[in-house]
């Protein structure tokens, strides 16, 4: 019913942590891929003519190559990447099978305002902020010098449209990042810093499934998308965190 009369798809949903993965490969797999292939079989049935994925970073695994280009061999290290990576083999599929115009965007560590800080499986950003809101102080696993490739939501949502009005080859895989490396405890002082907190973080042991090290190669989203990162992550760290502050606040009992 959702694809009736509809043009084009954006296939944002999916059960997005690596943890809960881990925890629950079968579900993983049930929404990620064959969630994947139901909704593109919807969309086959009613005439969808575009098709856009949101894949994940995480499809390339340990390799220490920095950047990551598109060209690398996937490496799936958790339920969670190996289901992104099946939905990205299944648009292919239905791009070559059934001609319909298919791209997967692989996002790299998205976040902005809005996103939920209420769970243990959400983002980084989202969990610190909460926290150091709160008064507590977040866990970090590992030794928090593995580094990450954090991409503001705008910069996203560009890409998802740039996909879906643009002229790319079917079945294209395409990173969408902000193009910097920035480590967890760097980020994790940035946010305190910014909510004026002095807490430190609790350290725990890395979690299975997790990559040292991650940053996207832009140039292939440049070329085919002319994909640009309009908002660094500096500053959509700071539109985040207004965010944040201002509904806790509104939300404490006056």
């Amino acid at each position: 019913a959702a694809c009736a009369g509809v043009d084009g798809v954006f296939h944002e949903a999916a059960m997005v942590s690596v943890p809960r993965s881990v925890e629950e490969p079968e579900r993983a797999w049930a929404v990620n891929a064959t969630g994947t292939l139901n909704l593109l079989e919807a969309a086959r049935a009613a005439g969808v003519e575009r098709f856009v994925f949101a894949a994940s970073s995480a499809a390339y695994g340990e390799s220490e190559s920095l950047p990551k280009v598109e060209t690398m061999p996937v490496d799936p290290r958790s339920p969670y990447a190996a289901s992104k990576v099946a939905g990205e083999a299944l648009l292919a599929s239905h791009g070559a099978a059934y001609g319909m115009k298919t791209v997967a965007l692989r996002y790299f560590n998205v976040f902005g305002p809005r996103q939920a800080d209420d769970s243990p499986y959400t983002g980084v950003i989202a969990i610190f902020a909460r926290k150091l809101l709160e008064g507590v102080a977040p866990v970090i696993h590992g030794d928090g010098n593995q580094t990450r490739d954090f991409t503001y939501v705008d910069n996203v949502v560009a890409a998802n449209l740039a996909a879906m009005r643009g002229e790319v080859a079917s079945g294209s895989v395409i990173n969408v990042g902000g193009g910097e490396r920035i480590s967890i405890l760097e980020l994790y002082h940035a946010v305190a810093e910014a909510l004026g907190s002095d807490l430190q973080p609790q350290m725990a042991p890395s979690r299975p499934g997790d990559v040292r090290h991650s940053l996207a190669s832009l140039e292939r989203a440049q070329r085919l998308l002319s994909y640009k990162p309009e908002i660094p992550w500096r500053k959509g760290l700071d539109l985040t965190l207004r965010w944040y502050r201002d509904t806790f606040e509104a939300a404490e009992p006056a």
